[in-house]
């Protein structure tokens, strides 16, 4: 009965505790819960290192459906040569005992910075030598590369290696450095604006048919009327004073929140919350501010909340500013600043001014916001993929979806794993030369063994 008693007194000086500590550091930090950190968090999550149930659960860990909840999309689009279900397969049983490849925590470890490579996340140097211990009997041209190389740039990337795959590299061996006709696939919303819209496309609006309230600003008029949404007949109302599910219209908004633009441009913002731009809205924290990036950033940036107006404006929704001058308003890194100097600047003011042709520009949002052809039911067009990290981490997923719009593979490849080609943003040629493309050649005049 005493040990009952002393349990029971232990566990209720807990609640206290927990209690007291809940209270004062409400009182003294406000929602700034830093404190209870353990330790840094990497770059693709410190945004929100305060939501800490996004994560984790209180006495679980980290939950694995966190996990899928915001990168299950991303990795269901690859050709993951690592699935859960290869895992799961009884004859990988030995394997797991060394390496449980089926939940993310086992390689990717947040609030240990000195285990986060460059690429943001945290990874073991020897996840790959526990399966492949045996690679350099197989092949001899792997037997000299250290065991911790394999996802060196050029090489292996343990989700998404579609760009370097031997049958892909084979394809693509002999190409040019530039392609015969670079060019960038050109969006076009059309099919899904008029599915969601049953104003779209009636007719081209002219100011004159302008339906906001007086007094109107009249600059904001002038801006509207020459957008694409005055072209396609979506006027103010449809923006500023929406129709509700009931019928009705809203009353008048003067600022109108993310949530109309998602009325008919779902998947953007989709792309946007799930990147560093819009990350933090989605847990229902603040927007993103450029002071509270790691990157880089103008001091006269600092205070400016992100949103889809940040970029697009409010009114006027200028795609080629959006393209390069909002992102160079608040970026202030090596690779931004050398940006307006670089060919693919040059490019890019070239088709601006009409010189030339379509689709020939390189805009800071042609690498990092990518146009992406895609499929939903009977709808097909190409749009705008507004994650800026869907191709980054690593940066090999820029080349099928970017690079080899306008370059051959092995340029692209080189060109990519050269840090200091990056930070010029590509002004030059790549230092020294990945052999990627020479192993799959080699490999290929080697008879191939029948599969088992």
């Amino acid at each position: 009965m005493a040990d009952a008693n002393r349990k029971r007194w232990w566990l209720a000086a807990g609640v206290v505790m927990l209690a007291l500590t809940g209270y004062f550091s409400a009182r003294l930090l406000g929602d700034d819960r830093r404190l209870f950190l353990p330790n840094a968090t990497s770059h693709g999550h410190y945004q929100i290192e305060l939501a800490c149930d996004a994560c984790h659960t209180p006495f679980s860990g980290v939950k694995q459906e966190a996990c899928n909840q915001c990168h299950g999309e991303e990795l269901a689009a690859v050709n993951d040569t690592h699935p859960r279900k290869k895992f799961d397969d009884p004859r990988n049983a030995d394997r797991l005992t060394v390496l449980d490849a089926r939940y993310c925590v086992t390689c990717h470890v947040e609030h240990q910075p000195e285990r986060t490579r460059a690429m943001g996340v945290t990874q073991p140097d020897d996840f790959c030598f526990h399966c492949h211990a045996d690679v350099a009997t197989e092949r001899p041209s792997h037997r000299n590369l250290a065991f911790d190389s394999c996802a060196s740039a050029g090489c292996h990337n343990f989700h998404d290696n579609t760009a370097l795959y031997e049958d892909f590299l084979a394809k693509h061996l002999h190409e040019p450095k530039l392609l015969a006709k670079p060019r960038v696939a050109t969006r076009d919303l059309r099919p899904w604006i008029k599915a969601v819209s049953t104003k779209a496309y009636s007719h081209a609006l002219t100011r004159a048919e302008a339906d906001a309230p007086a007094p109107v600003v009249a600059k904001h008029l002038e801006e509207w009327a020459g957008t694409a949404h005055a072209r396609s007949g979506v006027n103010c109302r449809e923006c500023h004073s929406p129709v509700q599910p009931n019928g009705m219209r809203a009353s008048w908004q003067d600022k109108p929140g993310a949530t109309v633009c998602a009325s008919c441009h779902e998947r953007e913002q989709q792309g946007f919350q799930s990147g560093r731009h819009g990350m933090r809205l989605a847990q229902k924290l603040s927007p993103m501010r450029p002071e509270l990036a790691r990157q880089p950033m103008k001091a006269d940036a600092h205070g400016r909340e992100l949103s889809c107006t940040s970029c697009h404006g409010a009114h006027a929704f200028n795609t080629h500013r959006a393209a390069v001058d909002a992102c160079l308003e608040c970026h202030d890194d090596t690779h931004s600043r050398a940006y307006l100097d670089s060919a693919h600047a040059r490019l890019w003011r070239a088709e601006i001014e009409g010189h030339g042709a379509a689709g020939s520009g390189v805009s800071c949002a042609t690498c990092h916001l990518p146009r992406e052809t895609l499929r939903d039911g009977d709808l097909k067009g190409v749009r705008v993929q507004h994650n800026q990290n869907a191709n980054l981490r690593p940066n090999e997923k820029m080349i099928r979806a970017v690079c080899m719009s306008c370059h051959g593979l092995g340029f692209s490849i080189d060109a990519l794993a050269d840090p200091s080609l990056i930070a010029r943003n590509f002004s030059g040629t790549p230092a020294r030369h990945i052999e990627s493309l020479d192993l799959a050649a080699a490999r290929l005049k080697l008879p191939r063994k029948p599969k088992p």
